[in-house]
């Protein structure tokens, strides 16, 4: 038996995810998703895969190569899924016992999403509206030039001036608008016939069959004929139609801003998970029901600092199950609960009386769905694997592991396991924090440098999953030290909301507590070997940081925000969220607004840092870095911008192969060189 080794950037490479499990309506078989990095290391493949709910006969299903998102039919006799094709996305379908599958859909724009109506008649679809590419709303256009003189006739076709009238005009990851809403079509699956079932200046959100097939429940902002700018408006409202596309009813009445959502077996209520906005963009979001026909809005978890959903950072880039999930009997709703660094499922009775925890245990639970016998199936990750398939049998309450996709690759691997940490902030908050010490051997005579790591956000937290970026970190010596600090989600409303008009206050002193708290505790770290580093939240606080202590002696900034001022009008969200987080607008609250940025602060700074953004990050623009570069460099400061190309603000989590693999060496090479 060899040796194990050190956790390497490259092992990104040999990693495969689990994700997007499906059970069958007989109760025997799982579908889901294998993803990986592809053979030319440019992108990922994802496959569909087969496994009995025992265990056995995992096999793969798909030959496509950007396979994901299965659903059973309702008589489970086929597989949907989608299937991304040269440019576009459509529904495939392939029998359940194997053979061809074959394009379901052929729309224009290709298919964002869909669902089985529950009689097997239909398929509901969300979509980009086909609409000629010249024909445009009132908020965007995009004009040819039409002159027939000899200057303009010269100019390619495919040159066009993009004329932007709307606010959110981009959006991280997707672009510039295109004009084009986003709306439900109905395609048929008994003659292949379809049609557009919302339609209009407005885009659906979430959405969801009722159970005779007859309804559908979708999100949206419909804008008044008064509305002044809808685009401002950060809410939207739950409405139910009929597949005739009458009857269209408004349930809400922009109170909620809804994630998504789930109709009960028997017709008579709708789950949503929403945020009231009470605390804005710091909002908890939580678990409420709609009862039909009379309209009655209840929180299931009015009283209680519960937070639904997954707000869990990691940097895998597994998703996760966003939609609640009905009982058979109608009498539970299943969801995922964050809280305290773990993912757990909870199940919350309808009638308001509580709810139970299903899927404890100090994890990340990405995803999950119910067997016919309402046992789980889920995916789950934690501090020293990055997500697996496991069922749980809720009667005999065991849990069985049914993939070890990584279990060759991380047994061969040496790992550092988090220690928790428990301690009380000088204003008498209590603060979680975790330690992982280096892989190789260290004690007080050989101490060891350590870096602290922020989470974005801020409105998210650290806890218990795997995270290779810190692996790779102490298995090159360093100690990883990781918290929560105010603002982060997991710890209840008051907890969140505290950063907001405070950026660099609380969340800063929470973080230089725990440091040294680390330090006096640990004396195998050396205090003098200090290293920083965070992304977007992150690397704000990373820039904050070395602008108000020289006790980190290396930082690595990371997507990072360095002046809100201009961040307000160059990022998809700095409109709204420079507003709700700092506290007001460039022509308003100027000099607040400065002296929450970073940039305000460059002259004291004399740690060396390094700058890595991506090319074509629209939530904390490139200019953010090149403002923060710039600034450093003309007061001699060391520092070094490393710039991404076609890389947007999600490169560590599912950005290009190769260029995670870079980012990740630029980081500990900047450690290596200065710690």
């Amino acid at each position: 038996m060899t040796d194990k080794r050190n956790v390497q950037a490259e092992d990104l490479y040999q990693f495969q995810w689990t994700e997007q499990p499906a059970a069958s309506p007989s109760g025997e078989w799982v579908v889901y998703v294998s993803r990986q990095v592809n053979d030319k290391r440019d992108g990922y493949y994802s496959h569909l895969r087969m496994i009995r709910q025992d265990g056995s006969g995992d096999y793969r299903f798909t030959s496509g190569e950007r396979d994901h998102s299965p659903a059973w039919s309702p008589d489970g006799r086929k597989l949907a899924f989608l299937r991304k094709k040269d440019d576009h996305t459509q529904v495939w379908m392939i029998p359940a016992d194997g053979g061809e599958a074959y394009a379901a859909t052929d729309l224009k724009h290709g298919v964002a999403s869909f669902a089985w109506s529950p009689d097997g008649s239909w398929l509901l679809l969300l979509a980009e509206e086909n609409k000629e590419e010249h024909l445009s709303t009132e908020n965007t256009k995009v004009e040819q030039n039409k002159s027939s003189d000899s200057a303009s006739s010269k100019l390619s076709a495919s040159k066009k001036a993009v004329v932007i009238d709307r606010i959110t005009y981009k959006s991280d990851g997707g672009g510039l608008w295109q004009g084009r809403r986003t709306h439900l079509y109905l395609h048929s699956l008994v003659d292949d016939s379809g049609r557009w079932l919302t339609t209009g200046d407005y885009d659906v959100q979430s959405y969801v069959w009722s159970p005779d097939s007859t309804q559908v429940a979708f999100t949206a902002h419909i804008p008044s004929a008064d509305e002044a700018d809808p685009d401002f408006v950060l809410t939207n409202d739950l409405y139910t139609l009929s597949i005739q596309g009458e009857g269209l009813h408004r349930w809400t009445q922009n109170d909620y801003g809804i994630v998504s959502l789930a109709w009960s077996p028997d017709g008579q209520q709708i789950a949503f998970i929403a945020s009231d906005q009470s605390y804005h963009n710091a909002t908890l979001t939580r678990l409420y029901q709609l009862t039909l026909p009379d309209g009655t809005i209840s929180c299931l978890c009015q009283d209680s600092d519960m937070l639904i959903g997954n707000y869990l950072v990691g940097d895998s880039g597994i998703s996760s199950t966003a939609e609640p999930v009905f009982s058979a009997d109608g009498q539970l709703i299943y969801t995922l609960l964050s809280e305290r660094g773990a993912v757990q499922l909870i199940a919350t009775a309808v009638d308001g009386s509580g709810h139970q925890v299903i899927l404890d245990g100090q994890r990340n639970i990405h995803s999950f769905t119910l067997t016919a016998h309402e046992h789980v199936v889920f995916v789950a990750a934690d501090s020293l694997q990055p997500g697996e398939l496991f069922l749980r049998d809720t009667a005999q309450l065991q849990e069985q592991q049914l993939t070890h996709w990584n279990d060759e690759l991380l047994s061969g691997l040496r790992l550092s396991v988090p220690q928790e940490l428990e301690l009380t902030a000088v204003d008498g908050r209590p603060l979680q924090a975790w330690l992982m010490p280096p892989v190789q051997e260290y004690d007080a005579d050989n101490r060891a440098p350590a870096v602290l790591e922020i989470h974005g956000g801020p409105h998210m937290m650290y806890g218990f999953t795997f995270m290779h970026e810190f692996q790779l970190l102490t298995s090159q010596g360093y100690a990883v030290i990781f918290t929560n600090p105010c603002g982060s989600q997991g710890y209840g409303q008051q907890f969140v909301n505290a950063c907001r008009g405070d950026y660099g206050g609380g969340d800063y002193r929470d973080l230089m507590e725990v440091t040294d708290y680390v330090l006096e505790h640990y004396d195998w770290i050396d205090k003098d070997r200090l290293g920083v580093t965070g992304g977007s939240y992150g690397g704000f606080m990373t820039n904050w940081i070395v602008g108000h202590t020289d006790r980190f002696k290396a930082a690595v900034t990371q997507r990072s925000i360095s002046n809100w001022i201009s961040f307000y009008g160059v990022s998809d969200i700095g409109f709204y969220f420079t507003e709700d987080q700092i506290g007001g607008t460039p022509w308003q609250q100027l000099e607040t607004l400065w002296k929450h940025s970073p940039l305000a602060y460059v002259e004291n700074v004399k740690t060396p840092i390094l700058i890595l953004h991506g090319e074509q990050d629209l939530r904390c623009p490139i200019e953010q870095a090149e403002q923060w570069f710039t600034g450093l460099k003309r007061l001699g400061a060391v520092t070094r911008l490393v710039r991404f190309p076609d890389a947007d603000h999600n490169l560590s989590r599912n950005g290009h192969p190769q260029l995670r693999i870079q980012r990740l060496e630029q980081i500990a090479g900047w450690f290596e060189q200065y710690l």
